[in-house]
């Protein structure tokens, strides 16, 4: 056993050496991507790690944090009934406009990639717009708005369908469709691009080969072509999807209030913003953000690996 950890311990001191060297021999590489390395550590790597650490604290910003374990978790997990609303709430958003926005990005993308060049380009930029346009959804809220002067009281009041004014944005039975309806048009955009873009890089001489090797059909072609050679835009798209998915904030706020009636509205991070910037609770705050960023990784790998199957 002993000459066994000899072993062990040789052979890391050997290994560490060469990486020492291989490092010396490379430092050009890494003079360059230090800059990016110091920005991503200050400003990614570290603030998770911090937020971590006051996730196991008491902190209200006047006071030093002070540590009290996993007492935030279980009053998290077990105590906060309107927490567990926000998870149901962010878990429907998520599993319904994620699925739903990621497939049709991919078949407006797929569709529009048939088009002749002007006219994708005009398409790709009606499609991107909503994503980059930040207050694009408040929109909605002159659609539906609660009196006879919005648009969609309007309509049906016109058509005979209702008698009076529906309050859309106050009654709880209406308020999470209308902000899954705005969330999907919105989420549209970044996966569209990247699919398009994915599209445009397939290799038209691997169509051609298909062809000759049995392919007979375009759903054959998508499948057995298209796709294997998309696998990173598809992984990025799903990422994506699912950070806005599960980052769901700004639509529910300015469309629904703050708070919003019963909490129907309520997500994570309305759950997290309430917190960390009303009650100035950053422990607690940092729970919510600590238990939102494991299940967001956990959710990323389960869809890369179904996505690595894609084709084979």
């Amino acid at each position: 056993m002993k000459e066994y950890i000899r072993k062990y311990f040789i052979l890391r001191r050997h290994n560490f050496k060469v990486a020492v060297k291989k490092a010396k021999r490379s430092k050009m590489c890494y003079a360059f991507l230090a800059p990016y390395a110091i920005l991503f550590t200050l400003f990614y790597i570290l603030p998770v790690v911090t937020s971590i650490f006051f996730s196991f604290t008491y902190y209200n910003i006047l006071e030093s944090p002070r540590f009290i374990g996993l007492q935030n978790y279980v009053n998290l997990l077990l105590q906060d009934d309107i927490f567990l609303i926000g998870v149901k709430n962010t878990f429907l958003i998520a599993v319904i406009t994620g699925p739903l926005g990621y497939m049709m990005s991919f078949l407006f993308a797929w569709l529009i990639n048939e088009l002749p060049r002007w006219i994708r380009t005009i398409a790709v930029v009606i499609f991107y717009a909503p994503s980059i346009a930040g207050n694009l959804f408040m929109i909605f809220s002159i659609f539906f708005r609660g009196d006879a002067y919005g648009y969609i009281n309007a309509l049906l009041m016109d058509l005979g369908i209702i008698d009076a004014p529906i309050l859309w944005l106050i009654n709880p039975q209406y308020m999470l469709p209308i902000c899954m309806v705005v969330i999907l048009w919105m989420s549209l955009g970044t996966g569209f691009l990247s699919f398009v873009a994915g599209l445009q890089g397939v290799d038209r001489a691997q169509y051609e080969a298909g062809y000759m090797d049995g392919v007979r059909n375009r759903w054959q072609e998508l499948w057995y072509i298209t796709l294997p050679n998309m696998k990173p835009m598809l992984m990025f798209g799903a990422v994506m999807t699912i950070t806005q998915s599960f980052g769901v904030c700004d639509v529910t706020m300015n469309l629904c209030g703050y708070p919003s009636t019963d909490y129907a509205a309520r997500t994570v991070v309305t759950h997290l913003f309430d917190y960390g910037f009303s009650r100035f609770e950053m422990g607690y705050a940092s729970a919510i953000a600590t238990m939102l960023f494991l299940v967001m990784i956990l959710c990323n790998k389960a869809i890369q690996s179904l996505l690595r199957r894609v084709g084979t």
